[in-house]
């Protein structure tokens, strides 16, 4: 298959080299000549500009940083310009109107589109082992989802345009949640006298158990390798985290409900980000709290 990506970053850089492994030719774009370099370097055929990469490809696939880059993209680059009968799948992390907004413009103009977060970080994009949330018409999801294949180990259908992203800023709210209070029970068993590993130990086999524990814990040292054990670089950034949480209050005032622990976390994870903290990994907001 011949596919057009654009935005090569942390994420689209390692998911555009997968789809080289896969068999697919790849046509890659990215405003950074560091990304173009590292995209030729894994196989890309590299282009000047988006609609250029767009020719003659059956899929364009897009991992853009926010809802309004996406919407200038597919309606300047993309829409028009690639071949009619291309499906295309965007990847990005945005607000849900927005995505069933150049969702229906892509329909009204013949296209099939989903939209297709991820979940998994650089790690899970580099290794081919993301979970794809996906937001389409049943037609649209089957076109889509040999694609999804070759980038993850998990790829579900949510339904209706939109829902991709619905899906995934509710879960990524429930994680900054979840690593909160982790991060607190450790700090909180350390200040009593508890040493991390043996909490850990009792912990991760408890009813207090979860994903931002025995996964990703936020001690240096304890379970699995974690960005904890990297002096917090790398994983998923603050930054990152915050964007999604303003992306889920933002769906919630929509929606007209009220998720208290999910504004408690973006106020936690906004001054953190405020403090200089932006660019380490969310789990590092457990120097925050001791």
């Amino acid at each position: 298959m011949k596919i057009a990506f654009i935005g090569l970053g942390n994420m689209g850089g390692g998911m555009a080299a997968n789809l080289v492994k896969a068999g697919h030719e790849v046509r890659a774009f990215d405003l950074s000549d560091d990304a173009l370099n590292a995209a030729r370097d894994n196989g890309c055929a590299t282009f000047a500009s988006a609609a250029e990469a767009c020719q003659d490809v059956d899929a364009v696939v897009s991992m853009l940083p926010n809802g309004a880059i996406v919407k200038a993209v597919y309606a300047n680059d993309v829409i028009g310009k690639a071949p009619a009968g291309a499906v295309f799948l965007d990847c990005s992390t945005i607000d849900v109107a927005t995505a069933r907004e150049v969702a229906a413009d892509a329909e009204a103009a013949g296209y099939a589109m989903v939209d297709a977060p991820v979940s998994g970080g650089i790690a899970a994009a580099e290794a081919g082992t993301l979970t794809f949330m996906v937001g389409g018409s049943e037609e649209a999801f089957k076109r889509a989802e040999p694609v999804l294949s070759a980038l993850g180990k998990a790829v579900i259908h949510a339904g209706q345009a939109g829902n991709g992203q619905a899906a995934k800023i509710c879960n990524n709210m429930l994680l900054g949640i979840h690593m909160i209070g982790t991060c607190e029970a450790f700090a909180m068993a350390q200040k009593l006298g508890l040493d991390p590993q043996t909490f850990y130990d009792i912990s991760s086999v408890s009813s207090g158990q979860c994903w931002s524990m025995t996964s990703y814990c936020p001690v240096p040292g304890v379970g699995p390798t974690t960005p904890a054990d990297n002096g917090y670089q790398g994983g998923f950034a603050t930054g990152l985290m915050l964007k999604d949480l303003k992306l889920a209050m933002e769906a919630a005032q929509t929606a007209g409900v009220d998720p208290q622990m999910g504004q408690r976390a973006r106020e936690l994870y906004e001054a953190f980000d405020a403090a200089g903290n932006g660019a380490r990994d969310f789990s590092a907001i457990i120097t925050s709290l001791k």
